[in-house]
């Protein structure tokens, strides 16, 4: 009986590889182009569509958090198949759900580079990043733990920068149903972006959790669109607003109350 009750369920087996298969296959699926030739880089094939790099967009620099975000999605998986605890259980089936989602969105990205499907592929990314941000939400008062730790920064660090990828986003998308230029309306779209970021760090906040690493990932993000127009795009306004922007979506966090989160029915 005492086998019986330690041994995993189907559907607790189903998550562990599931994370596996998303942690190896967020590693594997960014270097194919490099590896086999098969697709072409993100960031090459962005600036290719719109002739330059967007104002709006973060410097080449800003990406390699996805190493960091990959590498605590990886420890989270190895700790999900070496044993079973609640934060494991809690925030398994939704982390898993996100990473094999970006999967996705990295292929066809890579491959397909349609960006009204490379948008749209963002969506179901974010809901699955902030509802496990939100599942560990419920065991983090319950004691420190390496595993929580992990948890926390893999499910914060990957909501923060979808959160970019989705501000970003939007302007992308904009200048694709209309064929603007990378140059064209660079205010507009630069506070378009910002506006975006604020508003997902705010349903982050009041509704999901209260992790700091959510937003060390967005004001990372934030932070290199200012760079990316200071020494890329040479709009040094730009750069301004953004770098003001970062460092009052950073402070806002460190000083608002945040001993709550509301409850919200989409985590539910």
């Amino acid at each position: 009986m005492l086998a019986l009750a330690l041994k995993p369920s189907k559907s607790l087996l189903m998550i562990r590889y599931a994370l596996i298969v998303a942690a190896i296959g967020q590693f594997l699926v960014p270097a194919l182009p490099n590896l086999i030739g098969l697709g072409t880089p993100i960031g090459d094939a962005a600036r290719a569509d719109y002739g330059g790099f967007p104002p709006e967009q973060p410097a080449g620099i800003a990406f390699a958090i996805w190493g960091v975000i990959f590498s605590f999605y990886a420890a989270f998986a190895l700790a999900a198949l070496l044993g079973t605890n609640e934060t494991l259980r809690r925030v398994g089936a939704p982390l898993a759900a996100a990473g094999l989602f970006n999967m996705l969105w990295m292929f066809s990205a890579q491959t397909i580079n349609l960006q009204l499907l490379n948008f749209a592929l963002l969506f179901p990314i974010a809901y699955f990043a902030f509802r496990a941000a939100n599942a560990f939400e419920s065991v983090r008062g319950m004691g420190g733990t390496p595993v929580k730790l992990i948890a926390d920064a893999a499910t914060g660090l990957l909501s923060g920068w979808i959160t970019v990828a989705l501000a970003i986003s939007v302007p992308l998308t904009i200048r694709t149903l209309t064929g603007l230029g990378a140059s064209d309306y660079p205010w507009q779209m630069l506070f378009l972006t910002l506006a975006t970021a604020a508003f997902g760090a705010w349903v982050f906040t009041t509704y999901v959790s209260r992790s700091l690493w959510y937003f060390g990932a967005l004001g990372w993000g934030v932070a290199c669109i200012a760079i990316n127009n200071w020494f890329t795009t040479g709009m040094h306004p730009l750069a301004v607003t953004a770098a003001g922007a970062a460092i009052l979506i950073l402070r806002w966090r460190l000083t608002r109350d945040t001993n709550s989160v509301k409850a919200s029915p989409l985590w539910t």
